[in-house]
């Protein structure tokens, strides 16, 4: 039975290395199928002056930290002559990646070396003078004092940079990943003038091992709901695997009352970007660094007037827009000869247009109230400003046009007056070349390419025409337009849910239509939900060939506003639709009716180039096992950390034979983990918070469940593989531990005076030099090496019994007899402990085992402590030894570990025995729910509670033996 019990943890303890492996897998492919990369890469010559007047008389953090000014060689004189800009750089960041937006700048500021651009000349806009600071790299996102360390610096850094510019001149800021959560940290203030974050994780921090770290983020938070400073955040998608998009997004202006600008944009809908973007790459990747660049120099050249905040908005929304209507175009006048009348029906199809002319396309009959759409394409050229950055000579405008004669007259014969038709949708598409994936790798889409997408929504009661006029070079430049009427309803689809595609396929026939201009499903009942992944496969009646095709079929999925994902549909080539409108432990985003469920769009155009005919749409498993893989880390260790304490409760039950802990993990693995399955499985349907527990709200339903059964399973496997590592560790640490480790007797219940005295020593250490979390890991190996030595020496079959003079001075606990220890005395003194049949180095086997038992539960608390661990570390290296580290000098985070530590380590058994209807047993019962309801958001919790059990124990243990002996 033993044998057979012990396979099982092994079998799980392998089941659990694969699936770690697997998911890692599936995360590794997340960027490759669900949001492909395609960034041409920058180059730039950089030089970076040091701003030695920064000093200790602005900061005492400048013998730590470091201000930079970047220079672009050969192009820009090295004193500062523009407008100010700090970059921030995030966690283990360097100030050296402000470089490629630098040099963007520079260079478009700059035709040639000191020669002014004629987009510039003219406009008294000035060229922007760079500042970094300079972090040592440090791991500000593990650590809340390093984050403070950093805002305080920066602030001063805002001083000094603006001291060297006239009065009144204010600061843009740029912040990539924490250090946007740095910059923002810094508002309100009256010194910066917009602030602009790159894949910053703005309401959910990426690590969750500091309180002090959500304290930041609490005043962050009040800050992005009430300050008046204009905030653009950047995020990368699915391609970002270091920090969770969905926590990158802000709250939209159109949720503020107050009016403040607020705009997320996802670089898979910036216009001439339509690509996910990893994190380190968001500060280098061309298509994104330039538009950032731009927006500065243009931010720099507004100015203090009463309407510069409406300005800055402007110009943000320009340069970094994901598809915002702009300015408004005056009526028009037609005349005999400059227009020309299509038939009814038609499409208007103009390709390489020249010169001016006018082409009116009648409106067709309105079908009831629903309004018909006029949809229109322009390749390569403008409409309303909206173009490619470097534009074809070509300019479209589109125009409601009613007879002067009456609108039942079927053609104007005399002139008639044309309005500007609003756009409900004006943006610019992608336009991927057949045959080549999208976007290209390393190399993504040039400014010359896009088509500019026009809707606008005729009232069902007007006739008359839309009027597209066409203003093109008299030589032409290449380009088309294609527009006409698309008065085809939503093909809704309101029985498929998420069910349905876990055990099956969906068909969703789409109506198809020779030359149609576009086809819009909507599936309501489907979650967006981050943790899911969707696989959609067109499927066309024949082999299309599209290399003609005026425009190949295109897909645009919208999953809110903020999130567009671009994907070409080609034959037997499926794609990825995923989305970060919900998400675990982040609030869900606000969405009117429409935007609830899957929207997804077919834009396409071309003879011989067929629309697909139906849709095959399912449930990407491994898809969804990655984004499962990269949301639920710290959930993960939180559960394993409660099933440790689960697994302590049950092999502590008083009067229970001794259990090494293989022995535990089996019965746990056979007796209580179904049990625990079911109702996680349970929990898991419940509608909670969306900060508790798996964070989802009730929102999957029974996918939910599964997800937590899988945690369950997987957590139980890594605390058994875990154990399995742990022994083999112990193994050949046990002769190193024999040497260490002294022999002590059991009976010595007390603390002998140098054992308080170096404990005082250690905790004074602690209180002025050291983190606490330096003596946890001490705590961890010793007791390693403890347990390592009585393992040992459980070989040595020819140990004889251990006498001690009782006279040894110590402060006595309390006498300990129920687990098999006895202490008896002799007329002159000596005592003789004598253990069972097999005494381990003085220690009986219950003391052994809750020896072990007790370094399982350190070792799944180590995690928790290591963050800051690395931060110090890392202090240490880049700032020097004697640069004092701020907070965690708590003793009273470490002290009931030493304590324990020291206490079991002596051969002691901690009492567990029930005072009536009172256990300390029943501490890890409640230990384990907090692991598993609050873990996953506030994993700092999970120590604190943790460490107070500990204590709860010890003070236990100490009333123990004057109440219950």
């Amino acid at each position: 039975m033993a044998r057979s019990m012990m396979s099982v943890s092994m079998v799980l303890s392998l089941l659990a290395l694969v699936t770690v492996y697997a998911v890692y897998l599936a995360v590794s492919d997340i960027p490759r199928l669900a949001s492909p990369q395609g960034c041409r890469m920058s180059w730039m010559s950089p030089s970076y002056l040091l701003q030695s007047g920064f000093n200790t008389s602005w900061t005492p953090l400048a013998n730590r930290y470091t201000l930079w000014l970047y220079r672009e060689v050969g192009w820009e004189p090295n004193q500062p002559v523009g407008v100010p800009a700090l970059f921030i750089p995030g966690s283990a960041g360097s100030s050296h990646q402000v470089r490629s937006i630098a040099s963007s700048a520079a260079r478009q500021y700059f035709s040639s070396p000191f020669v002014i651009s004629s987009e510039f000349n003219g406009r008294g806009i000035k060229p922007v003078d760079f500042y970094a600071v300079d972090f040592n790299e440090d791991f500000s996102a593990f650590h809340g004092p390093t984050l403070d360390s950093q805002i305080a610096y920066t602030t001063a850094a805002v001083r000094y940079v603006l001291s060297r510019y006239p009065p009144d001149t204010q600061i843009i800021v740029m912040g990539h990943s924490m250090g946007g959560v740095v910059g923002t940290a810094l508002l309100p203030s009256p010194n910066i003038s917009a602030l602009i974050t790159m894949s910053t994780p703005h309401t959910l921090p990426p690590v969750r091992f500091d309180s002090r770290i959500e304290e930041i983020y609490a005043r962050n938070a009040r800050v992005l709901r009430e300050d008046e400073t204009p905030i653009l955040s950047l995020c990368g998608g699915a391609t970002d695997t270091l920090v969770s998009s969905e926590s990158c997004v802000i709250p939209d202006s159109d949720q503020l009352s107050s009016g403040l600008y607020r705009r997320t944009v996802f670089t898979s809908a910036l216009q001439g970007a339509w690509t996910g973007v990893g994190h380190r790459e968001m500060v280098w990747c061309h298509q994104v660094r330039w538009r950032v660049a731009r927006a500065a120099l243009e931010l720099g050249g507004v100015g203090s007037s009463h309407d510069a905040a409406a300005a800055r908005e402007r110009i943000l929304d320009r340069w970094l827009r994901d598809g915002l209507p702009v300015s408004d175009e005056e009526s028009v006048e037609l005349r005999h000869g400059t227009y020309e009348t299509l038939p009814e029906g038609v499409h208007l199809v103009v390709k390489n247009p020249r010169g001016q002319r006018m082409y009116l396309v009648p409106v067709l009959p309105g079908a009831g109230e629903v309004p018909t759409t006029f949809v229109l394409y322009v390749s390569g050229g403008a409409i309303s400003g909206i173009a490619p950055h470097h534009a074809l000579d070509l300019r479209v405008s589109v125009q409601l046009c009613v007879s002067s004669t009456g609108l039942e007259a079927p053609v104007p014969s005399v002139p008639a007056t044309c309005t500007r038709l609003p756009p409900t949708v004006l943006k610019l598409l992608p336009s991927p070349l057949p045959g080549r994936p999208f976007p290209v790798p390393n190399e993504g889409s040039d400014e010359s390419e896009g088509v500019v997408l026009f809707e606008g929504e005729i009232p069902s009661n007007v006739q008359g025409w839309i009027g597209v006029s066409i203003n093109a070079g008299e030589n032409g430049g290449g380009g088309w337009v294609v527009g006409g009427f698309d008065r085809r309803e939503i093909i809704k689809r309101d029985s498929v849910g998420l069910s349905g595609l876990i055990f099956g396929t969906t068909y969703i026939p789409l109506t198809t239509a020779v030359g149609g201009l576009r086809t819009r499903v909507h599936i309501p009942l489907l979650p967006l939900n981050v943790l899911l992944v969707y696989r959609l496969l067109p499927h066309f009646a024949d082999s299309p060939s599209c290399a003609d095709a005026i425009f190949p079929p295109l897909l645009m999925h919208v999953s809110q506003p903020s999130e567009i994902h671009y994907y070409p549909l080609r034959y037997d080539k499926p794609v990825w639709l995923h989305s970060h409108t919900t998400a675990p432990y982040v609030s869900p985003v606000e969405a009117n009716a429409r935007q609830h469920g899957l929207n997804l769009t077919i834009y396409s155009y071309g003879y011989g180039c067929a629309d697909p005919t139906d849709l095959i749409l399912t449930l990407d498993w491994w898809g969804t096992l990655g984004r499962i893989g990269t949301r639920y880390p710290t959930t993960l260790l939180s559960f394993c950390v409660g099933i440790v304490s689960v697994v302590l409760f049950r092999a502590w039950r008083p009067g229970a034979q001794p259990q090494r802990v293989s022995e535990s993990l089996e019965t746990f693995v056979r007796r209580v983990m179904p049990q625990l399955m079911a109702v996680a499985a349970l929990m898991a349907l419940l509608p909670l918070s969306h900060k508790w527990y798996l964070g989802l709200s009730g929102e999957l339903g029974l996918p939910a469940s599964f997800l937590a059964v899988f945690l369950v399973g997987l957590a139980t496997g890594l605390v058994c593989l875990s154990w399995w590592v742990l022994r083999l560790l112990i193994w050949p640490l046990g002769f190193v531990g024999m040497r260490v480790v002294p022999s002590r007797r059991p009976e010595n219940s007390g603390l002998r005076r140098s054992t308080v005295f170096s404990m005082v020593f250690v905790l004074l250490i602690i209180f002025l030099f050291v983190p606490w979390q330096v003596a946890f890991l001490g705590c961890w190996v010793i007791q390693l090496l403890s347990c390592a030595a009585y393992s040992q020496d459980g070989h040595d079959k020819s140990r004889t019994p251990i006498v001690v003079d009782a006279s040894a001075e110590a402060i006595p606990l309390r006498t300990q007899s129920e687990y098999g220890v006895s202490k008896q005395s002799t007329e002159n003194g000596v005592a003789e402990t004598l253990s069972t049949a097999n005494t381990l180095r003085g220690i009986d086997p219950y003391a052994l085992h809750q020896n072990e038992h007790i370094l399982l539960f350190l070792t799944w608390l180590l995690p928790l402590t290591a963050p800051v661990l690395a931060v110090w570390v890392r202090t240490l290296m880049t700032a020097g030894y004697t640069t004092p580290f701020n907070g965690d000098h708590n003793v009273l985070k470490i002290l009931p570990v030493l304590w324990l530590v020291d206490y079991v380590g002596r051969g002691h058994v901690l009492d567990t025995r029930n005072w009536g209807m009172i256990s300390p047993r029943w501490g890890f019962v409640t230990f384990s729910l907090v692991s598993a309801l609050v873990g996953g958001r506030w994993v700092y919790l999970v120590y604190d509670v943790a460490n107070f059990q500990v204590a709860f124990l010890l003070f236990w243990d100490v009333i123990s033996s004057r109440y219950l002996t």
